[in-house]
């Protein structure tokens, strides 16, 4: 008697487990089903008050909910900042992983940029662009967002600042590194140009499509925009309609405001 009951008990669990895990799945499914991600220029850290504050940055990034995030002017242990590993630290405080690339030695440490993603990172490749005014790199992390769904290529942008003939360099060398991409892919972050720029024009008659913005679309200086520098562009995606990318209206944590977009991913 008491061993039939347990037997019934045993299955009983067991009928109960399989319903949540079945039940978590399709959540997770659902949760993905659209991404949330963010592009910010954090300036290592350095707000307009001119405090160096990291964790103030992961409050705002936060608050955003990303699933990735796509970082420029990065610190890896530099005097400036504290000798910390910023994007290692911003992935601990956001329980997020982190890739990090070099542009260059500096303080003692290395500068560059970053993605943090909230999936494990399948691979993440260091893509050597044209030189600027100072050395540059684009950073793609390749997941999969759902794992019956394909891979997916997030790409942390940060073209030089000076000169669109060095802009336009460094996106010929990025449209030849995404040239054997059979799956989607997103740009994201400070290209340093506005809509209608040489670069920009580049990157759409490529493929990509450059994903519009809601509202006042400026993105620097924070505390009172003037410049629409910052972008998502998109390849591989059947969008009906494209998506709008958001600014985000934070005006001290760095002098870039971040750019927000949710994306449904192509099944």
């Amino acid at each position: 008697m008491r061993a039939h009951f347990a037997l019934r008990f045993l299955t009983t669990v067991l009928l109960v487990q399989s319903v949540f895990w079945a039940g978590s799945s399709s959540l997770m499914a659902t949760e993905a089903a659209t991404l949330r991600l963010v592009a910010y220029n954090i300036k290592h850290g350095r707000g307009m008050d001119k405090r160096v504050d990291l964790h103030r940055i992961a409050s705002v990034l936060r608050k955003l909910k990303p699933d990735m995030v796509a970082l420029q002017e990065v610190d890896h242990s530099c005097t400036r900042s504290g000798k910390v590993h910023q994007a290692a630290l911003l992935g601990n405080l956001l329980g997020m992983h982190h890739s990090f690339g070099k542009f260059m030695d500096f303080q003692g440490g290395q500068y560059g940029l970053a993605v943090l993603s909230r999936f494990p990172v399948q691979k993440s490749t260091r893509h050597q662009l044209a030189p600027g005014a100072e050395p540059r790199c684009a950073l793609e992390v390749t997941v999969r967002p759902v794992s019956s769904g394909p891979l997916l290529s997030f790409v942390s942008i940060h073209n030089d600042w000076t000169r669109e003939s060095f802009r336009t360099a460094q996106v010929s060398d990025l449209i030849a590194g995404l040239r054997e991409r059979t799956h989607p892919i997103i740009l994201a972050g400070d290209f340093n140009a506005e809509p209608g720029a040489d670069s920009l024009v580049k990157l759409k008659n490529s493929g990509f499509l450059f994903l519009p913005k809601t509202k006042d679309p400026r993105t620097f200086p924070s505390p009172a925009p003037r410049l629409e520098i910052d972008h998502f562009m998109a390849r591989g995606f059947p969008f009906d309609k494209p998506p709008l990318t958001v600014v985000h209206d934070e005006k001290i944590a760095s002098d870039h405001r971040p750019i927000v977009i949710d994306i449904p991913l192509p099944e």
